[in-house]
């Protein structure tokens, strides 16, 4: 299939109108005019508040649900009541873990990874002196892969929670939930996911990972910044949380506690329909029947065709950053493994520190990260300073081949200005 790459970057007006390569994808994408467009509009014709009996705040309360509707969508969910809109996903880790503390008992053990983004860590162990929950740490491969047999030897009888990403927002790994579902579900307990990373790059689907619970960021799916929760309904309006005595104790009104930015909807609305177009643009990508069909089908349709073209980006900065001198891949490595990460790439420059490439490259027009990218267990865990990290190039599906040529001679140049200059 012939991906549309002129329609996209078309779509991007930051991306349309700047020669500047946007490698800073995993801290926050651009967003579609179409969102620009829904933000805006929002703003000048529907700024006001819900619950009202007159005609603007009725069609803010239709807004709100036609975009859960559009992420139930998107997640594949269950029902359009177990999306819940809110701040960030580390707001949800967070209001996730507190009420499932106020379920689990002392000595109930919580496993958490070191390939994950601290948010999906941090909230875990405050159990830990809060609940006397025991917290485990399901330790990391050194090409950043995390081992299943590793994990079926820290589970015990008392394990109620595994907590891990779907794909590392460090180094790109993408991990099976399948095995992991399989495993805590064994032993009646619960899979929490954090998708953040993923969501970008690949269809999810709730159902088919096998997860009780599992929180995105807006900002990262091409939408405003937000973020939302999905959780199996059951279990949404089972857990404890704070909550205005009046507000029915079912999801999502629960957890939906004071006015969220309903523009911030709009917006991520907007986001799930360019997803949506991109897909009936994508009719040559094959799906099973099962998932063809409807909106739904062009949902995934839209995301297949943007992880088919992002693992032939994927392939060739892997296999152009192996020939820049003194680069070190942290993770995963070689072109024949893109379809185990995403377009994410985690490296060193021998003799170059992280925070001069960075300086670097963007006096050359071009944005990466550098630093612990949040990970600070895991750049530990892969020998790294934690206080200076690496360098993080995270790509998607509006950045080209050309581009990834770019940067890599750009570190070519930098690479070989350090040399001579020693």
């Amino acid at each position: 299939m012939e991906f549309p790459l002129d329609y996209v970057r078309g779509c991007f007006p930051t991306v349309a109108s700047s020669d500047f390569v946007f490698f800073d994808n995993a801290a926050g994408a651009q967003v579609p005019q179409t969102v620009v467009d829904a933000v805006a509009g929002h703003l000048t014709s529907h700024n006001v508040q819900r619950g009202g009996r007159y005609r603007l705040s009725e069609e803010v309360d239709e807004g709100v649900w036609q975009a859960r509707k559009s992420v139930a969508a998107f997640l594949n969910a269950y029902e359009t009541e177990e999306v819940v809109f809110g701040l960030n996903a580390t707001g949800f880790v967070r209001l996730v873990s507190l009420a499932l503390g106020k379920l689990l008992k002392p000595g109930d053990e919580v496993v958490v990874t070191e390939l994950d983004h601290e948010a999906n860590i941090a909230p875990w162990l405050a159990l830990q002196e809060a609940c006397g929950i025991e917290v485990k740490y399901w330790p990391v491969e050194a090409d950043a892969r995390l081992d299943i047999e590793k994990l079926e030897a820290i589970l015990t009888d008392r394990t109620r929670v595994v907590a891990v990403t779907k794909a590392s927002n460090a180094t790109g790994s993408i991990v099976e939930l399948i095995p992991i579902a399989e495993r805590i579900h064994a032993l009646k307990g619960y899979l929490f996911v954090d998708s953040v990373h993923f969501a970008p790059h690949g269809p999810i689907d709730v159902r088919f990972f096998g997860c009780d619970f599992l929180v995105c960021s807006g900002y990262k799916i091409f939408g405003p910044h937000m973020g939302f929760l999905w959780g199996r309904r059951e279990l949404l309006d089972s857990l404890p949380t704070f909550r205005e005595y009046f507000v029915a104790d079912k999801a999502p009104d629960k957890f939906e506690v004071g006015t969220f930015s309903y523009e911030a909807v709009a917006g991520m609305n907007a986001a799930i329909s360019y997803v949506e177009e991109l897909g009936r643009r994508s009719k040559d990508m094959p799906l099973a029947p099962a998932d063809a069909v409807g909106r739904r089908g062009d949902l995934r349709r839209g995301m297949q065709a943007i992880r088919h073209y992002e693992r032939t980006l994927t392939a060739h900065l892997l296999t152009k950053a192996a020939k820049v001198p003194g680069l070190t891949v942290h993770g995963i490595e070689g072109p024949n493994y893109d379809a185990l990460r995403t377009p994410t790439l985690c490296f060193s420059l021998h003799g170059v520190a992280p925070a001069d490439v960075s300086r670097q490259l963007a006096q050359r027009g071009i944005s990466v990260r550098d630093g612990h990218q949040y990970c600070p267990r895991l750049m530990r865990a892969l020998g790294l300073s934690e206080e200076e990290g690496a360098v993080r190039a995270s790509l998607v599906h509006y950045n080209t081949v050309e581009e990834v040529n770019a940067f890599t001679e750009a570190l070519e140049k930098i690479a070989t200005t350090a040399k001579v200059s020693k």
